[in-house]
């Protein structure tokens, strides 16, 4: 497995069954993203990808909201150090209009900062929706010109915010929803689907190990006969 995508869910639900504030529960979270992150490279996948906030996470309070914010902020600068000692590019993806200048300036340092870096990539999907990151790539094409008879597979697939990433071979829900709610809705056409019940705070390196296990025991067709 080359790409590993996760959907990042149940840090409310685990905090309020902790007895704990929302915000620890993302708290929490992230420095989970950070320990399977690793944990996923060092098992030889070269892309973590993870879905922290969605374009419909706006909904939310706007104190929730400007937590989750100073959290992505605090990804990007304070722990940057992190991410450099332990070789991990980091890149975000996602519509960037509508975040904070200060936060869009922060995205473009780290990622310049961390290209070098050799150990894999983790992907933060931020402010992400499937369904927006095909409209962008359509207002791509049309704006580009292109005539619908040259518009192909392969040319969506250059446009959208996923570009020059390998589509993911597993995505992972946790805490028991089943449904992929936009995530990856292009490049995860083909992508094997595990569902978690555990809430992701509580997601462990030996849950990593047996998702990992779990796909290596599929057989993957892909339309096609089986082996």
């Amino acid at each position: 497995m080359k790409h590993l995508a996760i959907i990042l869910d149940g840090n409310r639900r685990w905090a309020k069954a902790q007895g704990l504030p929302t915000f620890e529960g993302h708290r929490r979270g992230y420095d989970r993203v950070k320990e399977i992150g690793l944990a996923a490279l060092e098992r030889g996948i070269e892309h973590l990808t993870v879905f922290a906030f969605s374009t419909e996470n706006w909904k939310r309070s706007e104190e929730e909201v400007g937590y989750l914010m100073d959290l992505l902020l605090k990804a990007l600068t304070k722990d940057l150090d992190f991410y450099m000692k332990h070789q991990v590019r980091l890149k975000v993806i996602g519509r960037r209009t509508g975040l904070s200048d200060k936060i869009q300036a922060a995205i473009a340092e780290a990622e310049d900062k961390t290209k070098g870096n050799t150990a894999g990539q983790i992907n933060l999907c931020i402010n992400y929706g499937g369904r927006a990151e095909l409209v962008d790539a359509v207002k791509d094409i049309v704006a580009s010109g292109v005539n619908p008879e040259q518009v192909t597979e392969e040319l969506i697939s250059s446009k959208i915010w996923m570009k020059d990433i390998p589509d993911p071979d597993l995505i992972i829900r946790t805490s028991g929803e089943q449904r992929t709610s936009g995530f990856l809705t292009w490049s995860g056409t083909y992508s094997e689907i595990l569902f978690v019940e555990k809430p992701w705070p509580d997601f462990t390196v030996e849950d990593l190990d047996a998702a990992i296990d779990n796909f290596s025991n599929r057989d993957r067709r892909f339309g096609g006969n089986s082996k």
